[in-house]
């Protein structure tokens, strides 16, 4: 039923527009054009004025075709990583690269595209199905912002499917919480060579807490990592300030706690390691912390009637379907968190996040049969 050639316009348009996070202006009116000539009704909420981007949230209405039962919301991002500006989508042996040094986006917009085109095949086809309800956010690559912004009024779905992951056959029910740690170690500034026991290095503090931390995959459901390391004036002196930011996830909240505490933990035991007497006061690090929430844990149960939906069109369709959790955080977290229970579907891209990025046209094929089909369920 999928038509390859559409679906590969399509996504070569949608590839060719440059819709970097914060600068979604241009995609965003290209979707408003396309969703609305496909027969939804287009409406933006006012994220825009709060983040600061060129468009807020889209959401586009398609009523009932056929079928009465509840909406459903598909769920995508318009946005994408940098470098975002001048790319040439390049199709090569039916995959999808880009040209130059930029990404190709197929995150998110082989998502975009296979929604398309499971909404024109079910109009043209006359395929019954219930009211859709599509939401392509801003700003999802710079920590979900245009999901934590959006005008929750504007939906009446309580359940969607968010197209926004690796793989093909693929349905994420669980995904991890996360935090966001920004540690400030201030110490005390000296002259390297002339008077170095006057000072305290923040930048040894900072070794020393790092080195002490548990990183990488703490347990199966845990992680963390320190990212980025700011710091120092010059190599001729002992550095007052270092900042350091940070993540742990979890899939449980107390164990997210727990390596959450220990981090800090380590930056604390590290400033009281180098406390000693200068000019006769006892003198030691100083530290301060910031832990923001960044996402809350997803998890959509197994025996739901969500993955119900999902496995009985992948039976229909004669596929496997695999059903797991994943390590990353994405606008579905925010969805389900705010009672829509969601699963996030793979969409075929992969090297997202780097200029080798591709997507293949037979898998955004693939993709869209099985949007017909659990739509034609829904």
């Amino acid at each position: 039923m999928i038509n390859s050639n559409r679906i590969s316009e399509e996504f070569a348009r949608l590839a060719a527009i440059a819709s970097p996070s914060f600068g979604e202006g241009e995609i965003s009116r290209y979707l408003c054009e396309r969703l609305t000539r496909l027969g939804g009704e287009v409406v933006f909420d006012d994220a825009a004025q709060r983040i600061g981007s060129e468009s807020g949230n889209l959401v586009a209405y398609f009523p009932a075709q056929g079928r009465d039962c509840a909406p459903l919301m598909l769920s995508l991002h318009m946005d994408t990583v940098e470098p975002a500006h001048g790319v040439v989508p390049v199709l090569r042996d039916g995959v999808f690269f880009s040209a130059g040094d930029t990404v190709l986006g197929a995150d998110d917009k082989a998502g975009i595209a296979e929604v398309i085109e499971a909404l024109e095949v079910m109009r043209e086809r006359q395929i019954p199905r219930g009211p859709v309800e599509v939401v392509i956010t801003v700003c999802e690559e710079v920590g979900l912002l245009g999901a934590k912004h959006f005008d929750f009024s504007l939906l009446k779905s309580r359940r969607g499917l968010a197209l926004d992951t690796s793989g093909v056959d693929l349905a994420i029910h669980r995904a991890p919480a996360g935090n966001k740690l920004r540690v400030e170690v201030i110490g005390r500034e000296a002259h390297a060579g002339i008077s170095p026991e006057r000072g305290i290095s923040a930048v040894e503090a900072t070794a020393r807490a790092i080195a002490r931390m548990q990183l990488g995959r703490i347990d199966p459901e845990t992680t963390a990592n320190i990212g980025t390391i700011h710091g120092g004036q010059a190599i001729n002196i002992v550095p007052r300030r270092v900042v350091v930011e940070g993540e742990a996830r979890s899939h449980d909240p107390q164990r997210l706690e727990i390596q959450t505490e220990h981090m800090i933990e380590c930056f604390q035991d590290a400033a009281r390691e180098l406390q000693r007497e200068i000019d006769g006061a006892l003198v030691a690090p100083e530290v301060r912390w910031e832990i923001t929430s960044d996402y809350p844990r997803m998890h959509v149960p197994l025996e739901g009637p969500m993955v119900a939906l999902v496995q009985a069109a992948a039976a229909a369709l004669g596929r496997p379907l695999e059903v797991r959790a994943a390590g990353g955080g994405s606008d579905a977290n925010i969805f389900n968190a705010q009672g829509i229970e969601t699963l996030i579907l793979g969409t075929g891209m992969t090297n997202v996040h780097t200029v080798d990025e591709s997507v293949s046209v037979a898998d955004m094929v693939r993709v869209a049969e099985f949007l017909v089909e659990t739509l034609r369920r829904a």
